[in-house]
């Protein structure tokens, strides 16, 4: 597997430090706000990425955490009269809520700055004793001239870092870009006490806290959007490796950016779009894919043409799913050289695509080109159908690393009108549940046809479709039902 190294720009083979066993920290929210589309790309994106990697065998430990702490929290509730501690509670709850519906898998842990202020001052107390930090009148400042590698991940130069600091900055710091650690306060929303008085701390420290707080080691992954390159993710490994003296973290990942209409996202523009308001108009399938035609790295610009285009897709891959379990249940096998061959070059080519940086484009190709496959196959009439189960075992392993979750009938909920329905036209038969109905019924309707009782089969063609529940021709023959 080879992943693309932000540290170093080149694509590297990856081999996490213990074995198979990786720690990865993802960037959390500031919920000052709600969590917005920008927000769900980038924790989408590492989602398949660790899908990725525990298909493959390894343990994923996930720390993803909470800034709970942050300027532009206490500028929200001084506009509001907020407390705090509700409003990120309440903007995080509801983050978590929405990425759940979007499939995401829970992070193992979600640090909150508030309850990591010990480990915080200790990292702090830390650098300043190893020379990397000193106190003035308005906070601590981490020095960047002590730190010799300052840099090396954004690629900036320090010379036009300084020349790019604001005037405005503390002449009591000993160097125009050197970046606060504590902020002294007095009598603000958020602050604690610390050796350096009252105050609060800065960004970037947070995170080097709470990700060594929860790894204990360098870590494997630390993932996040690319406009937190600089300074926030170059600052955490100055700060970090400065205190320990060991390397911060082995592979660094960062996500595309995701426009609309080919802009950035802001209020002011009136196109920013909050995850909740995509969700009401989208599928979560849909908006994951439309998220994973875009390699992770790529820019991105949201459209809702392209999103109704997903919906589409969708609905493609899991009726050719549902038809591929169907055919390959029962009846003779016919053994097709050929057809095996290729679908198992494209069942090789999604793996392939996916060990290639997490290519998610090429894979998702590949996962097409298989249905497609498929479905000629089985439009031929006679079925490998021991070919089409590695087919559909490889297809749900698939969908499972895009996290593309077929979707609940909801059949179970609509069991007595569809009972019902069956009393009315067969009152003789005792289904086990909603989905045994239906496919009495389908035998009923199916019955009708063969005796020219159009009359019948329309009637029950309708009434299911009153029930949202629609029929379709299989291929080779017969019908099946769908519940939208």
């Amino acid at each position: 597997m080879k992943v693309f190294n932000s540290l170093s720009r080149k694509t590297e083979d990856f081999t996490p430090l213990d074995g198979r066993k990786i720690n990865m920290y993802v960037c959390g929210l500031t919920p000052y706000d709600s969590a917005h589309i920008g927000h769900a790309r980038t924790y989408v994106s590492f989602d398949v990425i660790k899908r990725c990697l525990m298909r493959k065998g390894f343990s994923v430990f996930h720390i993803q955490n909470i800034t709970d702490v942050d300027d532009k929290i206490i500028r929200r509730c001084r506009e509001t009269g907020a407390d705090p501690g509700q409003l990120t509670s309440q903007n995080h709850a509801e983050a978590l809520e929405l990425l759940g519906k979007m499939h995401v898998i829970a992070a193992d842990v979600y640090p909150k700055v508030t309850e990591h202020i010990p480990d915080i001052i200790s990292l702090i107390r830390q650098l300043i004793e190893r020379g990397h930090a000193y106190e003035n009148g308005s906070g601590v400042y981490f020095s960047i001239s002590s730190f010799a590698k300052y840099g090396a991940l954004s690629g900036q130069d320090l010379d036009e870092i300084r020349a790019g600091a604001r005037v405005e900055v503390d002449e009591s710091k000993q160097d125009p870009a050197d970046f606060a650690i504590w902020k002294k306060t007095d009598g603000e929303l958020l602050e604690f006490d610390s050796p350096w008085g009252r105050g609060r701390p800065g960004w970037h420290i947070e995170c080097s806290a709470m990700s060594q707080r929860y790894a204990r080691r360098t870590l494997d992954i630390h993932g996040g959007a690319r406009d937190l390159i600089f300074p926030h993710h170059e600052n955490e490994i100055a700060q970090s490796e400065a205190a320990s003296g060991q390397k911060y973290c082995n592979y660094w990942l960062h996500t595309g950016f995701l426009t609309v209409g080919g802009e950035k996202m802001s209020k002011s523009l009136g196109n920013f779009i909050t995850l909740r308001q995509a969700l009401s108009k989208s599928t979560p399938n849909a908006l994951r894919l439309f998220y994973l035609q875009a390699h992770y790295r790529s820019p991105l610009d949201y459209d809702d043409d392209k999103l109704q285009a997903m919906e589409e897709s969708v609905e493609r891959i899991f009726n050719s799913l549902g038809l591929i379990r169907e055919i390959a249940e029962d009846g003779e096998s016919h053994e097709d050289a050929a057809f095996r061959d290729t679908s198992d070059v494209l069942i090789a080519a999604f793996d392939a695509a996916m060990d290639d940086d997490f290519n998610t484009p090429d894979a998702i190709a590949a996962l097409f080109s298989l249905l497609r496959l498929a479905n000629s196959h089985i439009d031929t009439g006679k079925h490998d159908r021991k070919q089409l189960k590695r087919i559909e075992k490889a297809l749900v392993g698939m969908l499972g690393v895009l996290g593309l979750v077929e979707p609940n009938s909801g059949i179970e909920s609509r069991k007595d009108a569809v009972f019902a329905l069956l009393k009315e036209f067969s009152p003789g038969e005792t289904p086990k549940d909603a989905e045994d109905a239906l496919d009495t019924l389908v035998r009923i309707r199916e019955e009708a046809r063969k005796a020219k009782d159009y009359k019948k089969s329309d009637e029950i063609r309708a009434r299911l479709k009153e029930l949202g529940i629609a029929l379709e021709d299989k291929g080779g023959g017969g019908v099946r039902w769908k519940a939208g």
